[in-house]
């Protein structure tokens, strides 16, 4: 009995000290918001790409 209390014990604390660690991963590096930054401004180009080849396609229809 005293096992089974000691090993969830143990499972318990470890479940709380990994999820103290992962919490503790927030904070955003300078390289991951650069990425996120270029990721951003990629997805803004190829939208303004599409609007630009609907307005094509629009006045060639017309």
């Amino acid at each position: 009995m005293l096992n089974t209390r000691h090993t969830l014990l143990m499972l318990c604390l470890t479940l709380l000290l990994g999820a103290g660690a992962l919490a503790g991963c927030e904070d955003q590096g300078p390289a991951e918001e650069a990425g996120e930054q270029i990721d951003e401004t990629a997805e803004e180009a190829g939208d303004a790409m599409d609007d630009a080849a609907d307005d094509v396609e629009e006045s060639l229809d017309q």
